[in-house]
């Protein structure tokens, strides 16, 4: 029987880990801090142990046809892909596709071995979402090869209650510090924009179909959206007028974050990378103290995702459609946690299963896989509180 090595028990992965071991699976937790991953393990029935993460010993116990899951930080997730293709053994992580996870792909391909990334939240289930909305409007009567198309998706995790830092931390601040740090591009109204600091553009941005709370957020374009065009299977010949990939924050982020964005600006123009480094590691530290989650504190994920299609020539909407998601923390955990690491357990059967290729890929795009995950998402109340397919 395969063993499940999954590494990092940090805030993001309890739900899902504890969902695999409840399903029969075998599993491993590997952890810097041992205490921690036995914390998580505590009193569940199962197949299951906590180990001290050493990379020796992790090298010593993964055998052929195991799976690694990597919810450690986005720069161990290649050697931790490496150590998996030595073992013959998959690999699995919430994160995006990297060059150098790329790089990998003709090993993996040559032994027959899944390297799956992308199937978290954001990327993930926004993934999902998007290939569903697509596979709807080709089926629908009003799809024309012709009709100029908008595509938008924003997410954002955010406090339940509001601070005045308007954010609060599920994992190391130093990963959404380095991405201030990124190039944005997207497409609007035709044209491809591009920004060198995210926060540079950011807007006002109203969530259709939000409850409860205020539908208006901050948002700003996250990384690079132009090769999602490509990755969703939009056909070459789509007029695209809209494409944009995007992060919702709390209104008043942007100035209670001014300080972060000079210290970012100020790293960046430093000739020595070392210290560069330093200067956003100490940041990392002292924000991660100051504006963790802490135990038990309800944190809120939102998600929009819509697809629209203007005829070309009236100009008016032949087809919209849009999902939405508005979830809390609740007694199963913090909404983050049980969205990135409840997907991350629905590629790991997956991969058991051998429904995903070998190679090195994102979200699945087969509809079979799709329509399941979002399925079971949306069925069980303490993955999803709110999840509406609006037309």
């Amino acid at each position: 029987m395969a063993i499940i090595h999954w590494l990092g028990a940090g805030l993001s992965s309890a739900p899902g880990i504890k969902r695999l071991i409840r399903n029969g699976a075998e599993l491993w937790l590997w952890n810097r801090t041992l205490s921690k991953a036995e914390a998580v393990i505590h009193n569940l029935e199962g197949q299951c142990q906590a180990r001290t993460l050493d990379w020796q010993a992790l090298a010593d116990n993964v055998s052929k046809g195991d799976i690694v899951v990597s919810m450690l930080p986005a720069a161990l997730h290649v050697q931790a892909a490496q150590l998996a293709l030595d073992k013959q053994a998959h690999f699995v992580s919430s994160s995006y596709v990297s060059p150098a996870m790329q790089a990998l792909n003709e090993q993996a391909q040559a032994q027959g071995l899944c390297l799956v990334n992308e199937v978290g939240l954001d990327p993930g289930i926004d993934h999902l979402l998007a290939y569903s909305l697509l596979h709807d409007y080709r089926q629908s009567p009003a799809y024309a090869a012709s009709n100029r198309v908008e595509f938008r998706s924003f997410c954002g995790g955010l406090p339940a209650e509001e601070n005045d830092f308007k954010y609060k931390f599920s994992w190391s601040p130093l990963g959404v510090l380095s991405a201030l740090n990124s190039t944005s591009q997207w497409m609007e109204d035709g044209e491809v924009k591009s920004c060198s600091k995210p926060w540079q553009a950011v807007c006002s941005y109203t969530m259709p179909l939000a409850e409860n709370y205020s539908p208006v957020f901050e948002a700003i374009p996250n990384r690079d959206s132009l090769p999602f065009i490509q990755q969703y299977n939009f056909d070459p010949q789509w007029p695209v007028d809209t494409f944009i990939r995007g992060s919702l924050r709390l209104p008043g982020w942007a100035l209670a974050w001014k300080d972060i964005f000079t210290l970012v600006e100020s790293a960046d123009q430093d000739a020595n990378p070392a210290n560069a480094q330093t200067k956003l590691q100490a940041k990392s530290d002292e924000l991660w103290q100051q504006y963790a989650f802490k135990e038990g504190e309800q944190d809120r994920v939102v998600l929009y995702v819509e697809l629209l299609a203007k005829d070309e020539n009236t100009h008016e909407y032949a087809w919209r459609q849009s999902y939405s998601m508005d979830a809390f923390g609740n007694e199963y955990g913090s909404a983050m946690a049980r969205l990135v690491s409840t997907t991350v357990s629905l590629a790991v059967e997956a991969v058991l299963e051998e429904r995903i290729a070998p190679g090195v890929t994102a979200a699945p795009n087969d509809m079979a896989l799709v329509s399941e995950w979002l399925w079971y998402l949306n069925d069980h109340h303490e993955t999803i509180q709110h999840l509406n397919h609006m037309a």
